[in-house]
């Protein structure tokens, strides 16, 4: 059976600049950057744990990075105000 995608919101907070920039990069290429430091998408628990798993290892010793995960009924409830939209399963696709 295949998994279900879900949206989810990734963010982190890293202090040196240059590793920002390295994190911020690779994230731009797999999912939709919405803040500074914030990306959303639609992946199945496999793919964001692989996703996760690969970010931290870009991660410089005390940075910090978190990933949520949305249900239908989570995503349901969310606000969003201005820039990209949250991540409607119509909406986005992970190439």
């Amino acid at each position: 059976m295949a998994e279900t995608e879900h949206a989810i919101v990734l963010c982190y907070d890293i202090s040196r600049a240059a590793t920002r920039r390295r994190v911020a990069a690779f994230l731009e290429d797999r999912l939709v950057r919405v803040q500074q430091s914030v990306f959303e998408g639609r992946m199945t628990p496999t793919a964001a744990r692989t996703l996760f798993a690969a970010t931290v290892t870009r991660l410089d010793p005390g940075d910090g990075l978190r990933l949520y995960v949305l249900d239908r009924d989570g995503l349901s409830k969310s606000l969003a105000h201005g820039g990209a939209p949250l991540p409607e399963e119509s909406s986005f696709y992970l190439f």
